[in-house]
Order: C-alpha cells, then sequence, then structure tokens
C-alpha cells in the first residue's frame, strides 16, 4: 500500500462509483477541488481509495473518502486517515471534520471522531458533522 498526493481529477471516478453512482458524473466535481490536497491510497499501481482535504485557518475537512468496493474492509481508509491526521499535526491544525454518512457513523467513532449531531440531507443521504481535536 502506497499512500500519494494526486491531482483531483484524479479521484473523480472513484467518488463517482462509490459514492454517487446514480448521479452525473459531474455531481463529483467539486468547484473547490483545486484549493484541496488530493491523497490516494495505490495497491500495485492502482488507485483504490481516496480522500480531498481542504484546509481553512486551523482547522480542515476532509471530504469525498472513498474505496472500491472489493478493497474495503481491509484498513486502507483508516490508514489513509490516519496519513491525513497526521498531516493535520504537522501543520498544528487544532480540528478535523467531515460529513459523514451517517451510516458510516460508527467508522469514524473507531478512528476517535466524535457526533456533533448536526445532520443534513443531501440527494437522498443523511449526513452527520463528526470531529476531532488534536
Amino acid at each position: 500500500m502506497v499512500i500519494k498526493q494526486i491531482k483531483p481529477s484524479e479521484t473523480w471516478q472513484i467518488r463517482h462509483e462509490v459514492m454517487w453512482p446514480d448521479q452525473p458524473f459531474e455531481f463529483v466535481q467539486l468547484e473547490e477541488d483545486e484549493l484541496g490536497l488530493h491523497f490516494g491510497v495505490f495497491e500495485k499501481d492502482k488507485l483504490v481509495s481516496i480522500v480531498s482535504c481542504f484546509i481553512s485557518d486551523d482547522e480542515m475537512q476532509f471530504r469525498k473518502l472513498a474505496t472500491l468496493p472489493e478493497y474495503q474492509g481491509l484498513g486502507i481508509a483508516s490508514e489513509l486517515l490516519k496519513h491525513i491526521f497526521d498531516l493535520a499535526q504537522k501543520k498544528s491544525l487544532k480540528r478535523i471534520w467531515c460529513n459523514a454518512r451517517s451510516n458510516k457513523k460508527s467508522f469514524y467513532e473507531k478512528i476517535g471522531m466524535k457526533d456533533t449531531f448536526q445532520t443534513f440531507n443531501k440527494a437522498g443521504q443523511e449526513f452527520t458533522i463528526m470531529e476531532i481535536y488534536l
């Protein structure tokens, strides 16, 4: 497993396939993508997991964490999050947060994130804001 910084456009296929397959491809392309840091996990040169990070002041929001279905459950996303949490600490950030799908809340709790109980819906999915203070 190798984690590397990637271009925003390299995240779009996995975002679409894993998170929003019923939406148009453009739905997963964020206006702010060019402002973020994007990371991918490669297994034998194949991109299998991605995340996008956006830093503002002393906090980082990560978005669009996604792993190809055949690679889920292997700890890949957890390693990717560990990588960006380490990055946040090196940058002396105070808070990391994300909009988590409510049905994935337990995954984020396992890595120490807390539910803020601030929820919302987007395109038929319920989300809750998860956070961790460093």
